[in-house]
């Protein structure tokens, strides 16, 4: 029980678009046993894969609450652009750099099994894996043209 955060990459693949993605597509199909992409209905697929994974991160959850979820905080998916991600990183090196700045820039949040609200060690481990990870996805060509990318928590 607690905060489980969740970081996707999300794929979606068209027959009709990418004649590419058409092996793509019967590969996907073939993991849940559908055959052929004949039928119209199998001619498309969503592709999700999971870049990164917290556990009671919460500074970094309140930080995609704040700034890709509205402020709303119901558990829901959402959107996250790559310039986000940018930011978010830079905040993480910024903090990393100076962890004076770390209440003002990247602030904890209490929270029902959210974890630690201190600026300790845990806190500055959760930092440096998130500009790790979300740098290495930003620059990884697997996740380059077509991939959207989506923030959900668990709680």
């Amino acid at each position: 029980m607690g905060l489980d955060m969740y970081f996707s990459a999300k794929k979606y693949m068209s027959k009709y678009f990418d004649k590419a993605d058409v092996e793509r597509i019967e590969k996907v199909n073939d993991i849940f046993g559908v055959v052929g992409i004949e039928d119209e209905d199998y001619g498309a697929q969503e592709v999700t894969f999971r870049v990164a994974y917290w556990r009671k991160a919460n500074a970094i959850h309140e930080w995609f609450v704040r700034n890709c979820q509205d402020g709303r905080d119901e558990c829901q998916e959402a959107w996250v652009s790559r310039e986000q991600m940018q930011e978010l990183i830079d905040i993480c090196r910024q903090i990393i750099a100076d962890p004076k700045k770390a209440e003002e820039l990247l602030p904890t949040r209490s929270g029902f099994f959210f974890g630690s609200t201190e600026y300790d060690e845990w806190y500055m481990g959760q930092l440096q894996f998130t500009a790790d990870r979300l740098e290495k996805v930003l620059n990884d060509p697997a996740f380059g043209k077509g991939t959207d990318f989506y923030y959900q928590s668990s709680w």
